[in-house]
């Protein structure tokens, strides 16, 4: 079950991306001029959803995929495009119906199913993939690997998500954060180290059938992610 805490940030996160960053996010997601801090943003992103659509089979016709939160589903649509059928769920219901608006018609043998919610309920069924990028970088390291756990338990294929690395610039980010005030912030971004989480992702239970495959940092400006993925064992 998730955890008291995990529960308590994901209101955070729910009530920050649904009102009070639905705008600008929207503009970043987009074509749509932005800043320079957040063009890097942007770029970074894109590279590594490049990154972990390239961790996909080529083919995913018959493939089931949750794409755990979505955003505005560019991600979705990518994996769509290439057959899967896709469940998209993201906890700000003004980013699925962006989504949704966003997403084409035809999308040949793919299709997308856009949900709010949350990612871990068992009600969404199994799924050969799962991939959740920069959805899960706003929570504590255990609670990361508690909710790996109980989507591990409904995939067959593979669990692909990033995390924030701990590093000297995001350690300097998230105390300058600190200053802003509070209704002014996003939800902190908690940095993550690799070495620890993969003892964290070695010890729990949930996870046991499971080891870690390949990662990947991506650092562009003020975007830094790192790509880590699970496979059976």
């Amino acid at each position: 079950m998730p955890t008291t805490t995990y529960k308590e940030r994901r209101g955070e996160i729910e009530t920050y991306f649904d009102r009070t960053a639905a705008d600008a996010w929207s503009k970043l997601t987009s074509d749509a001029p932005v800043s320079r801090v957040r063009a890097t943003v942007r770029a970074g992103r894109d590279l590594m959803r490049a990154t972990l659509l390239g961790w996909l089979p080529p083919d995913l016709a018959g493939r089931r995929l949750l794409d755990a939160g979505c955003g505005t589903g560019a991600l979705a649509v990518e994996a769509a495009r290439r057959g899967a059928a896709v469940t998209a769920i993201d906890v700000a219901p003004t980013l699925i119906a962006l989504a949704q608006e966003r997403c084409p018609k035809d999308l040949g043998v793919g299709s997308v199913k856009f949900l709010a919610g949350d990612m871990t309920d068992p009600a969404l069924g199994t799924f050969d993939h799962v991939v959740a990028m920069d959805s899960v970088i706003h929570y504590r390291s255990e609670d990361v690997v508690k909710l790996l756990a109980q989507v591990a338990a409904r995939t067959t294929g593979s669990i692909l998500f990033t995390y924030a690395p701990r590093t000297a610039l995001l350690a300097v980010m998230h105390a300058a954060g600190q200053l802003f005030p509070r209704g002014d912030r996003s939800p902190a971004i908690v940095p993550v180290s690799p070495a620890r989480l993969q003892r964290l992702i070695a010890a729990e239970p949930g996870l046991a059938a499971w080891r870690c495959g390949r990662t990947q940092r991506i650092s562009r400006g003020f975007y830094t992610s790192q790509a880590l993925e699970l496979v059976h064992q």
